[in-house]
């Protein structure tokens, strides 16, 4: 199934002021925030390096460095136990908690400022109801262990618990946890989400 396009909002962006986004989320305001990031944090690196290929892929002049980088987010991505694909819509504000066993499908559409933690998988339902991929809003978190598949929507600040398994619509500031995923309130993302005033978007 082919990536969707990125729609005017996704692209306006741009590059440098996503990077920048992503390691705002780690540490904050600081001098020379993503040459300081990428050193201290090594999750921030799989980030990074995923950015920077999408980005070159665009530029039919930088076309050859593009390859380049797809290897390196390849050996960085085995390294890490993380899979990204770096043609994944994901907004900026993108935070990885702790790496290892992180799995995400292609077509998957995230939105601004998602946490992602260890041993998440966010993938594809291939039949039934449910076929295809989840899209997730602004400012959600997902717990070690959270499992979200299937044509599904995701809310914005939306907290998923710890190895809870979500297969269904999850409405704005719903918290989940559970097997199945039950929404057991609707305090939101309140202390999950951090460093997000990088501009006033917010």
């Amino acid at each position: 199934m082919q990536q969707p396009l990125k729609t005017k909002k996704e692209t306006a962006y741009g590059f440098f002021k996503t990077i920048r986004a992503d390691a705002f989320r780690y540490k904050g305001r600081q001098k020379f925030p993503v040459l300081a990031t990428y050193v201290r944090v090594i999750e921030y690196r799989y980030i990074f390096w995923m950015r920077l290929t999408a980005f070159l892929r665009q530029k039919k002049a930088l076309r050859p460095f593009h390859y380049i980088s797809r290897i390196l987010l390849h050996r960085i991505g085995t390294r890490l136990g993380i899979s990204i694909p770096y043609n994944t819509t994901i907004m900026p504000g993108f935070y990885i908690g702790h790496f290892g066993g992180i799995v995400v499908h292609p077509e998957v559409r995230i939105g601004w400022n998602c946490n992602i933690s260890n041993r998440v998988t966010i993938g594809i339902q291939s039949r039934g109801e449910k076929a295809g991929v989840p899209k997730i809003g602004d400012n959600v978190y997902i717990g070690p262990g959270a499992v979200v598949i299937g044509a599904i929507t995701i809310g914005s600040n939306v907290a998923i618990g710890a190895n809870c398994v979500v297969t269904k619509d999850i409405p704005d500031h719903g918290v989940v946890v559970g097997i199945p995923g039950q929404i057991i309130s609707y305090k939101g993302t309140e202390g999950y989400i951090s460093n997000t005033d990088y501009d006033t978007r917010h």
